[in-house]
């Protein structure tokens, strides 16, 4: 099937390319647009307890924090009570436009003392905007006001939920844009000196490049049904990049090889989609499957990222298996043009002439596998050992620089406004009845919660209609231990008779959130196991390589978890990387479980496809091993080198949890493209002998006649040989 695709891609090469290509710039063009459409929401389970808390809370209530909050200093030797600066500061917030802003709840027009901080130096302003709970029209609101709080020889902070968003939204797009300028140009260079030639070199950047359009396309159509947290940009493109390059260099690298062999272009062409374009059309839906696992969470960050992610790699996939090939076609032997000088003399040697380096590593390994894998096993296990202690939060304020102004100000208001700043549990009394809980009721449960072990204080804060809401101070970390159980004991509390209780806040938010990612992780990793065997049986023909491929991917992804917990949620080495420790974000953790799962399989299959080619033309265990480390060792080493440059590039970004993600991303890597697969993978087949072939009789049937089987036969590749000797083909 990929063999008669690459024929008719070369008969057909100029509407392939036109049509490809008009596809991509358009979509692309368009999808420029999306960045003034996403948003921050997304990271909570929509059906839990908590956010239903906060959502009965607001429709009684009204929204009790928010959207801004302003926080105004008093100048030197006056207090906000003083009556020339509170006459000021009301006539600012009166003349905030009434088409963006609903209501502004301040110290100044209502005297709460919660509204000020002891010393009566600072007095908070909560500004509601108009825009209701839909956070992209938060943002913009904000954008339109946010020059209009300032107060002339008054400072003032300006943190809440919209003011967050919009800075964590510039920092995403900026990140995007630098990780582009760095990582693209770099890459060329790089490519440049793998391939020893421009032409060669600029091919994997094109797919790249067009990849990362496409998929700012398909997020832009997909903002128009469902919300797409800004972080799927990132991710839609890092993926989008990375997947391109490394997909075109290994299809680039094998079309070189296949005209060296003395190969007309057209067959280059045809027996390289069928090999090559095949691999990358099962490593490509390897991932999308691995992504697709974010779909079985409730969770909007993560479908949207998900959505983002399959988009990207399907797109390079495609781009790679159409507009690559007939650009291949239309080269012909010019792909090999503005070589550079150790390019012309390895085409004398002949395009394998510098394999040798991983012919000798694959048969050291193999001479003694077991001393290179038993230390290798326990050093990912000692590496993993971290991933057992950790903790989950949510995206709060620190995933921005220390000197962001938001950020600061959400820490002034967390300090000095512990009233207003959302640390502790809302505790929700919802009459069942229709009526509000009366006052005896009230107080007994109040009681109730205050015996519970870790809540420092609670009092009534809000009454409307038939809900009566209650707010308790917790000990210790909002995120901490402490809380949680104090959290899940106020549940266990026993419902007033005709009462419904809810618990919320962002303690009850970030467990309920942790709870729904741990009751789908099992389902998510029978997915993915599940299609790692029977796609890589359908590549393969053999049960034992997807098993130990999977066994593989785990270890890989234990010691790659560990190494981030120890260094992100543990602190060392942290003010390194600028980063603050602390909990890491259950939907992030989950989202890199899922790439960089897929990405080591891809790994996998791309070494192993070269291993099966090889055993399916009559080589041994040994031979077959030797001859795909050698084939793919280099290719596999560059790909990986090539996406550490584009991961990399996030690993300095503004934002924490992407600079998690570009961390881990380095890491996970490098660790997989050398040290899993250049000297486990071996050792262990190696250990397992004609066992790594084996797969029942009838499967292997079905394999064989699905025509899904690896390579060429012996017979094939015979008779093929006599046919080009006959065409006069060298």
């Amino acid at each position: 099937m990929f063999a008669a695709w690459g024929s008719l891609v070369h008969r057909r090469r100029w509407p392939v390319l036109l049509t490809v290509l008009a596809l991509v710039l358009l979509g692309g063009a368009w999808g420029t647009g999306v960045f003034d459409r996403l948003s921050q929401g997304g990271y909570e389970d929509p059906n839990s307890e908590a956010v239903r808390a906060a959502q009965t809370a607001d429709a009684a209530l009204g929204r009790q924090t928010g959207d801004i909050v302003v926080i105004y200093q008093a100048p030197d030797g006056t207090t906000v009570d003083d009556p020339e600066l509170a006459a000021r500061i009301q006539e600012r917030l009166q003349a905030l436009p009434s088409d963006t802003v609903s209501k502004v709840v301040s110290y100044w027009n209502t005297g709460s003392p919660q509204l000020a901080d002891q010393d009566r130096k600072r007095g908070l302003a909560l500004i509601t905007l108009t825009a209701g709970d839909d956070s992209n029209a938060q943002m913009t609101a904000y954008q339109q006001i946010r020059d209009d709080f300032a107060v002339e020889g008054v400072t003032h902070q300006i943190a809440g939920f919209a003011p967050l968003a919009d800075a964590m939204n510039e920092k995403a797009a900026s990140d995007l844009k630098r990780a582009e300028l760095i990582s693209l140009p770099v890459t060329l260079l790089l490519l440049v000196v793998i391939f020893g030639g421009v032409v060669a070199a600029s091919l994997p950047v094109v797919v790249g490049g067009l990849a990362i359009l496409g998929s700012l396309g398909v997020l832009r159509a997909l903002t128009e049904i469902v919300e797409v947290n800004t972080f799927a940009v990132n991710v839609a493109s890092l993926l989008g990049l990375g997947l391109a390059i490394d997909y075109g260099l290994f299809t680039v690298g094998r079309f070189r090889e296949e005209l060296a062999a003395g190969r007309s272009v057209g067959e280059a062409v045809r027996r390289t989609v069928g090999t090559a374009g095949r691999t990358v059309a099962f490593s490509a839906t390897l991932l999308i499957i691995a992504l697709a696992g974010l779909l079985l969470f409730p969770h909007g960050f993560l479908r949207s990222v998900a959505y983002g992610g399959m988009a990207a790699v399907g797109i390079a996939a495609a781009v790679s298996l159409s507009l690559l090939p007939a650009l291949m076609a239309l080269l012909g032997h010019r792909v090999d043009a503005l070589g550079l000088p150790w390019r012309r003399r390895k085409a004398k040697e002949g395009e394998t002439g510098k394999a040798n380096f991983w012919e000798r590593l694959a048969h050291g390994v193999m001479r003694r596998p077991v001393l290179v894998a038993i230390p290798i096993v326990a050093v990912l296990v000692v590496l993993g050992a971290p991933f057992l202690s950790i903790r989950f939060g949510e995206i709060t304020e620190k995933v921005l620089p220390a000197d962001e102004p938001v950020r600061q100000a959400v820490e002034t208001l967390k300090q000095d406004f512990p009233a207003a700043s959302n640390e502790g549990a809302q505790i929700v009394l919802h009459g069942r009845n229709g009526t509000a809980p009366d006052q005896a009721t009230v107080q007994q449960f109040l009681a109730d919660v205050s015996a519970v072990d870790g809540v420092e204080a609670v009092q009534p804060t809000g009454a409307g209609g038939d809900v009566v809401v209650l707010t308790a101070t917790l000990e210790g970390d909002a995120l901490g231990e402490q809380a949680e159980e104090a959290v899940r004991a106020i549940r266990d509390l026993p419902e007033p008779d005709g009462v419904e209780v809810l618990v919320g806040g962002i303690t009850a938010r970030v467990t309920d959130s942790v709870d729904a990612i741990a009751d789908r992780l099992p389902l998510m990793g029978a997915v993915l196991v599940g299609a790692t065997l029977v796609l890589m049986f359908l590549a393969f023909g053999s049960l034992v390589l997807p098993l130990k491929a999977v066994v593989m991917s785990v270890l890989s992804l234990s010691a790659t978890f560990g190494a981030l917990v120890w260094v992100f949620q543990e602190g060392h080495g942290a003010d390194l990387l600028g980063v603050t420790p602390g909990p890491l974000e259950a939907g992030i953790v989950v989202l890199m479980a899922a790439v960089v799962f897929g990405l080591s399989t891809d790994y996998e299959v791309f070494l192993l496809s070269r291993m099966v080619e090889a055993r399916a033309q009559g080589a041994s265990t040994e031979e077959a091993v030797s001859t795909g480390l050698a084939r793919t060792g280099r290719v596999i080493s560059a790909a990986a080198l090539l996406l550490i440059l584009v991961t990399g590039a996030f690993s300095f970004s503004d934002i924490a949890v992407m600079r998690f993600v570009g961390v881990g991303m380095i890491f996970a890597l490098a660790l997989d493209a050398t040290v899993v697969r250049m000297l486990l993978v071996p050792a262990v087949l190696r250990l397992l002998g004609k066992a790594s072939w084996w797969a029942p009789g009838p499967l292997q049937r079905l394999q064989q006649r699905l025509n899904l089987h690896e390579g060429e036969s012996a017979e094939e590749s015979a008779r093929e040989a006599r046919e080009l000797e006959g065409a006069g083909t060298r």
